[in-house]
């Protein structure tokens, strides 16, 4: 479970079980410092790190030796100005470095994480229904 605390603003802190935390808010406006990834930037975070995560271990059984990598994950959304505004279409590209990577490594390495490992691209594959509910405390 996540738990997000508002701290004031359009900013918020979001706590997990595992006892990470984060800080998110909106496009910050003219003159302002940002405050934290928005929501949408995290929920893009979450699927290159889930992946990455994946994608590294496999490489390390897999003995390739990777000494700089980064994910960079962009999507395509519906207009500007249309509410709401899913992904249409999202790309995760890996990219790496290191000594004699094999790309068959690196191509199976990245199979495995969009196909069996990755929970989160598996929840956007799924889409699984979401429920709201509210509670009101005194």
């Amino acid at each position: 479970m996540v738990t997000v605390h508002w701290q004031g603003d359009l900013v918020f802190r979001a706590e997990g079980d595992s006892g990470g935390s984060l800080t998110m808010g909106s496009y910050p406006e003219e003159g302002k410092a940002p405050q934290g990834p928005t929501p949408i930037e995290t929920f893009l975070s979450a699927i290159a790190g889930c992946s990455a995560i994946d994608v590294l271990s496999i490489l390390e059984k897999k003995r390739q030796k990777v000494t700089a990598y980064r994910v960079e994950v962009d999507g395509v959304r519906v207009p500007k100005g249309e509410w709401p505004r899913p992904f249409l279409s999202i790309t995760v590209r890996h990219i790496l470095q290191g000594e004699d990577i094999d790309p068959s490594a690196v191509a199976r390495a990245i199979e495995l994480t969009d196909e069996k490992y990755c929970s989160v691209i598996a929840t956007l594959r799924q889409s699984p229904p979401v429920q709201s509910v509210f509670v009101i405390e005194e």
